[in-house]
């Protein structure tokens, strides 16, 4: 039986980047086949000339044996090939239903078409555990719904291979898991499968085989039974990563940060964020775990003067410095607030700014980029080579815009902006959301290294493997409200994951104990 895709020679270019060198890939039929590397390693490039985003400079392309010529994506259609990109292409405001058929309405006559649809999405559906109400408006579903609309209009459109850039990045790990099972049933029904990532442990879990690429080459292919997260790691990064954080123990002192009986409302006056009461002191990290949407991210926006609060009070070093109540971000950073915010996208950049503007946005006032009344240009590349410099972006090219870098380098600009105003307190949520195993590393230190210099860290993950690694103290969010604190040294998955779901610390305890 020929592979299902069979990538030769392929080889693509952009500018000076040598994107793809000669790329040889085969991916057998009625298997998950990963394709792991660092950001900017190649593997979206690769699989958008597969899909007929790109063109290749040279080499060929073979589905199910035979010779094709994509130049765009209704060629890759044409063969049964689907694609889930990493930020998910619907509009919004249509239902499930329209986005599926969109483009593919079937004739002139609408109704006729969307009846039709609509019992081959049912079935769809039933096949393959999507379970989805097509009516449903788009903007107001879940990110792991969306995800499935789009893995539905694959299957519409008759894909047998499914590509997938990157599916975990915006999903909480319930919605990981359900994606997997998806995937397994979609493999039992005979489809291929090729998933775009970074995190080894789906890759272990989840994959038939893996394909390693670094900087731009193709550099090994196993099978994923017989390789391991450490052999794969030093593959993709090109030296041994730790998979481990190693850090010493924190020496905390002053509050830096108090919060007490902190209320937040939501514009439709729905309280997301119940009495919550902590500190937080110089010299340590606190972690806030939960499942997504249980408060962390109003809590985080509000800390950051993104968000009014509406009842409670936030000191800072002392002093007074509720959000809404005449204090916004940009107070709260000439105090010494830094704040990385979840989505990069809508909060942290502008991606359509160069990495120069974006890389002091925020910060455009500061004296050491002006000259006179105006920005010195001058002064704003050189800052921004340094913090390339400094957090390791890749291309180092403050001009280039800041849409063109992947995901982690983008996220290591923002980290790098924020990190490099040596704040006292240091707001981050989901630092390493969509990033490689080697910046997670980096990241993981840089955070660490600002503990040990005496700042203050709160952090907000929904990766508890991440939250268990980097705090010192880890307070759990159900509901809005705070409902524990453990000691990092002492915390472990199942009692948090207990209390992640609303049971007392206590309790959480004795149920593990038995």
């Amino acid at each position: 039986m020929p592979p299902a895709i069979e990538l030769r020679g392929i080889d693509k270019r952009f500018g000076a980047v040598h994107a793809n060198n000669s790329i040889d890939l085969k991916v057998e039929k009625g298997t998950i086949h990963g394709i792991v590397g660092e950001n900017g390693a190649g593997k979206s490039t690769l699989m958008s000339i597969l899909y007929g985003f790109y063109q290749a400079d040279s080499g060929t392309i073979h589905v199910d044996g035979k010779l094709c010529n994509i130049n765009g994506s209704e060629d890759a259609i044409a063969v049964g090939i689907g694609m889930v990109h990493q930020h998910f292409m619907l509009v919004e405001p249509f239902s499930v239903l329209e986005n599926v058929i969109l483009g593919v309405e079937g004739g002139a006559v609408l109704r006729e078409g969307v009846d039709k649809a609509r019992e081959e999405l049912r079935r769809l559906e039933r096949e393959y555990s999507l379970d989805i109400d097509p009516d449903a408006i788009v903007g107001e579903l879940s990110v792991g719904l969306q995800q499935r609309v789009e893995i539905l209009k694959a299957l519409y459109r008759g894909a047998e291979i499914l590509i997938l850039d990157e599916p975990t990045g915006v999903l909480t790990p319930q919605e990981a898991d359900h994606l997997f099972r998806i995937l397994g049933t979609l493999k039992q029904q005979g489809k291929t499968v090729v998933l775009i990532t970074h995190k080894l442990r789906e890759i272990m879990a989840a994959t038939d085989n893996v394909s390693v690429m670094r900087q731009g080459e193709m550099v090994a292919h196993r099978h994923t039974a017989q390789t391991s997260p450490e052999e794969l790691s030093e593959l993709m990064v090109g030296r041994k990563v730790l998979l481990r954080l190693e850090k010493g123990v924190a020496n905390p002192h002053s509050t830096v940060l108090q919060v007490d009986n902190l209320c937040v409302d939501t514009s439709t006056g729905v309280r997301k964020v119940k009495n919550a009461s902590f500190t937080v002191r110089a010299g340590e990290i606190v972690g806030i775990a939960g499942v997504s949407g249980n408060g962390q991210s109003e809590l985080l926006e509000a800390l950051g003067g993104i968000r009014a609060v509406s009842e409670g009070q936030v000191i800072l070093n002392g002093q007074d410095v509720t959000p809404g109540r005449g204090v916004g971000p940009a107070e709260l950073r000439q105090r010494g607030v830094a704040h990385v915010p979840e989505d990069r996208h809508r909060m942290a950049m502008v991606t359509n700014f160069s990495a120069e503007e974006a890389a002091i946005l925020g910060y455009q006032d500061d004296k050491a980029y002006q000259n006179g009344l105006l920005l010195d240009w001058g002064k704003v590349a050189d800052a921004t080579r340094h913090m390339m410099e400094e957090f390791d972006v890749r291309p180092a090219d403050p001009h280039l815009k800041a849409a063109n870098f992947s995901g982690g380098n983008q996220q290591k600009l923002i980290l790098a902006r924020e990190m490099m105003r040596d704040p006292d307190l240091l707001l981050v949520g989901q630092p390493t959301r969509g990033v490689d195993i080697g910046a997670i590393e980096f990241i993981h230190k840089r955070i660490v290294a600002m503990r040990d210099a005496g700042k203050a860290v709160l952090l907000v993950s929904v990766e508890l493997d991440e939250i268990m690694s980097l705090s010192d103290r880890i307070l759990v969010m159900c509901d809005g409200f705070i409902v524990g604190e453990v000691n990092a040294a002492d915390a472990n998955e199942r009692v948090l994951g207990l209390m992640m779901a609303g049971v007392d610390p206590k309790q959480a305890e004795a149920e593990v104990g038995k």
